[in-house]
């Protein structure tokens, strides 16, 4: 190797695929987090697992830090490099390698778009459930690394349990290829489990065998206005008793306003609320629209739902799904501070309020919005920064309030990071979620993986 690791690097890669011009590195140094400043010294976009084992190898030799780097939709920053750090991005390994109709499962390269595996996956019939507003643009390599969950975990679970293998280059440079996409396989330890959810820290995912399963066969939204949070849970628990739903999300009247306003997309009734559920089911078995419409019954009889809208078409399905997953996207202009937290399902209300009181005594200037995936305990708390104000004292002032709603959290054994990770933002408070014993046994794993700390260092925890 030659003093400069970059020329060899660029002898193996070429140049269109080595980048150092500054544009490039502001491009890939930064996630949708945006809170720091991007400042990696290149970015490498390999086209193989050899071609990442060669750079991870490089950069352990050089003493050089790698970043790993998806989609970058992240919020926690993950995927943000900060220091002069070799940005890997996996974005030219996107192909999809193979479905196999019969085994229900299909093989891709780990920068393959989730939305591009979801229409493989319909192109044979079958179908990939985990979902979420960024699929257009994340990758399944990130979704894997940070255990991404989304809006069908009440049916269909987290990332995790739809992953049968991957390929993964560890810190040390070994090329591990993890239960090969194996149904069964009770042999010791699954090192994949230990990959998923690692945020980069212990290896880069190359390649991922995902199961796929049966489609639903005739989806269905309803959006409900609701006076209250127990009236949400109240509701859940109905129609939970009636259907199998596939979703259930909640929403507060800011968010709906914003999206509304800012979308060109229509209220789905007239009456204003202070929450509001969005639920999917499947209503291709027969009896399915009768036992919708007693649970909408019981739940405008009972539960005080002000009015409700069932979607009659595709296009009105998917306009409803807009009013929940647009919210994101459109408070983006905002600069929202995000907190992405989770309790067990029944202290739902009993978690919201404790926090909307902190909020309210702390933010009493400031727009805060609402939504999550409620079916699952999962709330997403958002604060707005005010037109003017600087984003860095915007940052702070808001992570000032973190102690105060992260001990809510802690007291009703919650968790601070339901799906976006911990990467940079909440690693400061990691051990409200886990205890100093698991935070040394994580240590102990990443010093076994990489033995001199080049993946992602800093992130999720100081080595």
């Amino acid at each position: 190797m030659t003093p400069d690791p970059l020329q060899d690097l660029g002898n193996l890669l070429g140049e269109h695929r080595l980048l150092t011009e500054p544009s490039a590195l502001a491009h890939y140094g930064k996630d949708w987090t945006r809170f720091a400043e991007p400042a990696p010294s290149a970015v490498l976009l390999p086209e193989s697992t050899e071609e990442v084992q060669a750079i991870v190898s490089a950069a352990r030799v050089a003493g050089i830090p790698i970043v790993p780097s998806g989609g970058r939709t992240g919020l926690s920053g993950g995927a943000m490099a900060t220091n002069g750090e070799w940005v890997l991005s996996l974005e030219r390994m996107n192909k999809i390698l193979g479905v196999d109709a019969v085994g229900r499962s299909l093989h891709c390269q780990a920068g393959a778009i989730t939305a591009d595996i979801q229409r493989a996956a319909v192109e044979s019939g079958l179908f990939y459930p985990v979902d979420f507003a960024s699929s257009g643009s994340s990758q399944i390599g990130g979704n894997i690394a940070t255990n991404a969950g989304g809006i069908r975990v009440i049916r269909y679970g987290m990332t995790r349990d739809w992953v049968t293998g991957m390929t993964a280059v560890t810190g040390a440079g070994d090329i591990l290829a993890l239960n090969r996409g194996l149904i069964k396989n009770n042999s010791g330890v699954d090192l994949r489990h230990l990959m998923i959810g690692s945020e980069g820290t212990l290896g880069v995912i190359t390649e991922a065998t995902l199961r796929l399963t049966s489609p639903p066969k005739d989806p269905a939204v309803v959006v409900m206005g609701l006076p209250s949070m127990q009236a949400v849970m109240a509701v859940l628990r109905t129609f939970q008793d009636a259907l199998e739903l596939m979703a259930f999300e909640f929403f507060s009247e800011l968010a709906l306003d914003k999206v509304v306003n800012h979308r060109g997309l229509q209220r789905p009734f007239n009456a204003v609320t202070p929450f509001y559920v969005l639920l999917e089911f499947d209503r291709g078995d027969a009896d399915s629209e009768d036992r919708l419409e007693s649970a909408l019954a019981q739940s405008m009889e009972r539960h005080s739902v002000v009015d409700a809208v069932i979607s009659q078409s595709l296009s009105q399905y998917r306009n409803l799904w807009r009013l929940r997953e647009d919210i994101s996207e459109t408070i983006a202009q905002w600069f929202p501070y995000k907190n992405d937290l989770s309790t067990t399902v029944a202290q739902v209300p009993d978690f919201l309020d404790a926090i909307e009181s902190v909020v309210a005594k702390r933010y009493p200037d400031l727009e805060v919005i609402w939504y999550g995936h409620i079916g699952d305990g999962n709330l997403h708390l958002n604060i707005l920064k005010p037109e003017g104000e600087d984003i860095a004292a915007f940052q702070a002032r808001c992570a000032d309030v973190n102690d105060e709603i992260f001990a809510e959290v802690a007291k009703l054994g919650g968790s601070i990071s339901a799906e976006h990770g911990i990467g940079l933002l909440k690693k400061p408070y990691l051990g409200i979620t886990r205890s100093i014993e698991e935070i040394e046994i994580m240590r102990a794993i990443k010093r076994s993986l990489d033995p001199d700390n080049i993946l992602n260092p800093g992130k999720v925890f100081d080595a």
